[in-house]
């Protein structure tokens, strides 16, 4: 494939960067975060609401939803240009990533009248509720249970590690309906409204010093049968568009790379030191090659196919590679190193706040082990693990 722009795409480019150029400022360096420090998720909906003013918000969705009905081409280069500027995202990559589209995927014509424009506007904020503690990367082995009370459900039970509960107005919980089968056949996803009754969000204070994720509560939370998503024990196939649009969503990672450390190095004049010009060689070749690799997304993605999970490499690189540069920037920094004040370290102390927050990349979206599970079987063809309860009814299976 070509990977030159066409004309169209070349004159969208140049409407996407005057537009960027007008509003944000380039990154430069190594910088915080933009979606941190004081006011960040009043800056993120005051640039979210301006790009859907713009129809730069979702570029694919149809116009009658507030897109831009563009092509997904479209869409990758708008992403690309936007990733050079300082666009504070975070608190809508979850919401209009992955939970509005599988609500316009499986949702009534009234929901998405309720909820879609809002959330394209930035007006309200949306969660995704998979994980729990008892069943971590294995989604399917959920205990948050769901009991049919006329025409209502009740929700009991508790999720873990939710990105931005505590600022969200809805969210997608998926529950078990019925433990007497398999566990991937008795699930059932809900919309669920994060501010009623019985919802408790506890922030979770990270390593980093911040609190993006969240444990939640459900105690007997009542959800209209109306706000169901998909049929009843099918909230596996609903899962998997939720998935399907994770791994596209998680693949990157918006902290320091190879030529913010190769600045910051220059500064510190440790450009002669030969085994970290060996690093810093191995750093851009790993850059280079997931690069490459997501030529095979935008290839799909022009011939009007669906992604495959080839992008599941994406996250496994990167947060990997984020650890080691970050790692690497700290021990230059020799005693300074374990100072975390963003007023005096280099960089805003972008280096040390992103050691800390690379873990949780690792796990968020699915661990390193699942994601290459993934590749092993799906890329690879390689045989797949050994399921012992693929068939056991759910309340039949051992847990300790």
């Amino acid at each position: 494939m070509d990977f030159n722009d066409t004309k169209e795409e070349a004159e969208f480019r140049a409407e996407a960067r005057a537009f960027l150029d007008k509003h944000l400022e380039p990154k430069t360096g190594a910088r915080p975060r933009p979606g941190s420090g004081k006011d960040a998720l009043q800056r993120a909906k005051d640039w979210q609401k301006v790009k859907a003013e713009n129809k730069f918000a979702q570029i694919t969705w149809p116009e009658e939803w507030g897109g831009r009905g563009g092509t997904s081409m479209q869409s990758v280069i708008w992403g690309q240009e936007e990733g050079k500027y300082d666009a504070p995202t975070g608190p809508f990559a979850i919401g209009l990533g992955m939970c509005v589209p599988t609500v316009i995927a499986f949702g009534s014509d009234k929901h998405k009248e309720r909820y879609v424009e809002k959330a394209l506007k930035g007006e309200e904020i949306w969660c995704q509720l998979f994980s729990e503690p008892s069943a971590g990367s294995d989604v399917a082995g959920l205990k948050t249970k769901a009991v049919k009370d006329g025409d209502e459900w009740v929700i009991n039970g508790q999720k873990v590690w939710t990105s931005g509960a505590h600022y969200s107005d809805f969210g997608i919980v998926l529950v078990r309906t019925n433990p007497k089968v398999p566990k991937h056949k008795g699930l059932t996803m809900f919309i669920v409204n994060m501010k009623q009754k019985g919802v408790e969000v506890r922030p979770i204070h990270q390593a980093s010093g911040g609190r993006e994720f969240n444990e939640v509560y459900f105690t007997d939370v009542r959800i209209p049968d109306s706000d169901r998503l998909g049929e009843v024990g099918a909230g596996w196939k609903v899962a998997l568009v939720t998935l399907m649009n994770e791994r596209l969503a998680v693949g990157g990672s918006p902290g320091p790379d190879w030529g913010e450390i190769m600045a910051y190095a220059k500064d510190a004049g440790s450009m002669g030191d030969q085994a970290f010009r060996e690093k810093l060689a191995d750093w851009y070749v790993a850059a280079q090659g997931y690069k490459l690799t997501k030529f095979r997304t935008m290839t799909a993605l022009s011939r009007g196919q669906t992604p495959g999970p080839e992008n599941s490499i994406g996250k496994i690189i990167t947060a990997n590679h984020l650890q080691d540069i970050c790692n690497s920037a700290i021990e230059m920094q020799d005693h300074y190193g374990i100072i975390n004040d963003t007023e005096t370290m280099p960089g805003d102390a972008i280096f040390q706040q992103s050691f800390m927050w690379a873990p949780g990349l690792r796990i968020a979206g699915g661990t390193d082990e699942i994601l290459k599970n993934i590749i092993a079987e799906r890329v690879l063809g390689l045989p797949q693990d050994v399921r012992v309860d693929k068939d056991m009814p759910f309340d039949e299976m051992k847990a300790g």
